[in-house]
């Protein structure tokens, strides 16, 4: 395994040759209109140690600085230039979760919007949290927890740690509103597979009909099971949370090979198989050195000393024996043929793409 490193980075996952365990159908899906709703907001955080916004370049921060005040009954001169060193405009993104109610609270994220160099040390003032609706369902404010920071010196040299211009406030807006859904609406519950699949949709309405009774649950499609559920709320959540247990072997996957050309990882599905194919794969090395020798005339000659070049070229071509593949051909069998050869994983990834050009790999490559 050494030998097939070769100085790189190289990570060669093999997923496991037997049936996918268990899952729970709460692992597997998701209910159909229970979900979480983002919500934004434009704010401004304030208490900076002179790292807010330049004015001069966000004039949008000092009109909404001046906005602020007017709504406190202060009206600052007009034709007054304000610097507002300790101020920023940031824009405040959070998500609601499912059945948030009035009075809890949720996480969220602050973000400069102009040229503030750090927030840290900041204070979010009020601000409204908006949804797509235009409607507000909460209301931020807080100190801010910025991970990164910065620092200059005189002559214009600094150094940045992390994004000291964006910050959290956990439990820092409090909710006002709550979301409508449609979970109470007496409707057949709907279940939403996270990755579509037939069998594993299949699957899924067998276990349910199982302990159940027949026609229960119905799969829609590769994705979707539609569950018969009852009226009353406070039983549709019992009810619910009995069916989110329930067990079910998903389907396998597809046999499929992802490989991530900036890091170098191959990943290789264990369905993936090769048919009877010939492999060879060897590099060529070409080394050029440059070199000069000084030609010294003797004493008493009338000769001229003369600078020759002396330049020696060398190619190595690096000699990897051909492996072949069998027939139906498993994972084990490509991982075993792979490391005999030595291929690092920029190789690999060509002799992969070379045996799907030739037909002779049963599995799709994505490239990621």
């Amino acid at each position: 395994m050494k030998r097939a490193l070769q100085g790189f980075l190289f990570f060669f996952f093999m997923v496991s040759m037997g049936q996918a365990a268990a899952e729970r159908i709460k692992d597997l899906s998701s209910v159909a209109g229970v979900r979480s709703n983002h919500l934004v907001g434009y704010g401004l955080v304030v208490g900076l140690d002179g790292t807010g916004d330049q004015t001069n370049q966000a004039p949008f921060t000092t009109q909404s600085f001046l906005s602020m005040l007017k709504q406190f009954g202060i009206t600052v001169p007009e034709g007054q230039r304000l610097q507002l060193k300790n101020v920023a405009a940031v824009a405040v993104h959070a998500e609601i979760p499912a059945f948030a109610k009035p009075g809890q609270t949720i996480d969220i994220t602050v973000s400069s919007i102009a040229n503030a160099a750090s927030l840290r040390g900041g204070t979010l003032l009020l601000t409204p949290l908006k949804g797509l609706d235009d409607n507000v369902y909460a209301i931020a404010q807080g100190n801010l927890v910025v991970g990164g920071f910065g620092a200059e010196g005189l002559d214009g040299s600094k150094i940045t740690v992390n994004v000291p211009s964006v910050g959290r406030i956990p439990n820092g807006a409090m909710v006002e509103r709550s979301v409508a859904n449609n979970f109470a609406s007496g409707q057949p519950i709907v279940l939403n597979l996270h990755r579509a699949d037939f069998t594993t949709s299949k699957r899924v309405a067998d276990s349910i009909n199982e302990l159940l009774g027949p026609d229960v649950a119905r799969p829609m499609d590769a994705t979707s099971v539609m569950v018969d559920a009852p009226v009353n709320p406070a039983h549709r959540v019992n009810y619910l949370s009995l069916l989110e247990n329930i067990e079910v072997d998903p389907g396998e996957e597809a046999a499929r090979v992802v490989i991530n050309s900036r890091t170098g990882t191959i990943v290789v599905g264990q369905h993936v198989r090769v048919e009877p194919v010939a492999v060879t794969h060897g590099s060529l090395t070409v080394t050029i050195s440059e070199n000069v020798q000084v030609n010294q005339p003797g004493a008493f000659s009338e000769g001229q000393t003369v600078v020759l070049p002396d330049s020696d070229v060398a190619a190595d071509q690096e000699a990897k024996p051909m492996f072949k593949f069998d027939a139906g051909a498993s994972l084990d069998d490509i991982v075993r043929a792979v490391n005999q050869v030595g291929a690092a994983p920029g190789d690999l990834m060509a002799i992969l793409e070379a045996l799907k050009q030739v037909g002779a790999l049963k599995a799709e490559i994505m490239v990621i």
